[in-house]
């Protein structure tokens, strides 16, 4: 138990807590769409992060939580992440949890390469075979005739794709912003675009009656990506990041728990694979952040 009274065991526990509440919020979500519209329950998980989010920090921050110096740049990562988010409420609704959430773990991998193509970062070569392997393993969990195969694949290759990008951004913008900022800010942007869509799609009587799921989805939208937030000012990325793929065990727990949904021989090994391509990429960033510290000035 000493381990997690460190700051990076404690990193640790706050990441894997971090990625239970998005398995758990996959999970809800195939439940409550199933139940309420899926734009109310869209603007809601949103609405909900902005204001959760200002009433915890402006208390400690004052105006300076509503300070950024890249405005545009906030903007664009609120609509990426509403991207990825509108994906996986409307993908949810015909693929299973655990499938759904390995091909999106594949999104670390694709940001890689993003950050060489326009960040003109340097990628060593095992990372693009890692990045080729992961994506076989995606093949295996989609190939024809498989238990996932269908038109709604259209929404995970959206989704990794914006995620993606929202990675790379969010790389950009390290070490400028608040974290706290830009948390508020996502929630906002995200509220904000979602309203006339809200409002169109608007049904009182799901609010009345499920406002339990609505609820459900906005503490654990805003509560994993607290979390977040906490654990890599605990902890490293290249430390935390092999933990983030605990997510697939969670949400395939769920997804066998919940929609009795096991997946087949084949999509066993493809997420193996997209797991293993997505910690060794983990292990390599690790390992050049250590090569790093100990080089001569």
């Amino acid at each position: 138990m000493s381990f997690f009274r460190t700051r990076q065991g404690g990193g640790t526990a706050l990441i894997v807590l971090a990625v239970f509440a998005f398995a758990l919020l996959d999970t809800s979500t195939k439940i409550a769409t199933a139940l309420a519209p899926t734009l109310m329950l869209l603007w809601f998980r949103y609405a909900f992060q902005a204001v959760v989010t200002f009433a915890l920090r402006f208390p400690v921050q004052g105006l300076s939580l509503l300070a950024t110096p890249n405005p545009r740049f906030q903007a664009l990562r609120g609509v990426l992440l509403l991207i990825t988010s509108a994906c996986s409420f409307f993908g949810l609704q015909h693929l299973p949890v655990g499938e759904f959430t390995a091909m999106v773990m594949l999104s670390p991998l694709v940001a890689t390469g993003l950050a060489a193509w326009t960040l003109k970062a340097r990628v060593a070569r095992s990372r693009w075979w890692l990045l080729g392997a992961g994506l076989c393993g995606v093949l295996l969990v989609v190939r024809p005739g498989g238990q996932v195969f269908s038109w709604a694949l259209l929404f995970p290759v959206l989704l990794v794709s914006a995620y993606a990008w929202f990675q790379v951004l969010t790389s950009r913008l390290s070490g400028e912003e608040n974290p706290y900022t830009t948390h508020f800010y996502t929630g906002l942007v995200g509220a904000l675009i979602m309203t006339p869509a809200a409002v169109f799609s608007w049904r009182t009587s799901a609010l009345l009656n499920y406002w339990y799921w609505f609820l459900l989805l906005g503490f654990l939208g805003t509560f994993g990506h607290l979390m977040l937030i906490r654990a890599y000012a605990r902890a490293s990325a290249p430390m935390l990041a092999p933990f983030l793929y605990t997510q697939i065990a969670f949400a395939t727990l769920g997804g066998w728990l919940v929609f009795q949904h096991v997946p087949d021989a084949l999509a066993w090994i493809g997420i193996g694979v997209i797991a293993a391509s997505g910690i060794g990429n983990a292990m390599l960033s690790a390992r050049e952040l250590a090569a790093l510290r100990v080089r001569p000035a």
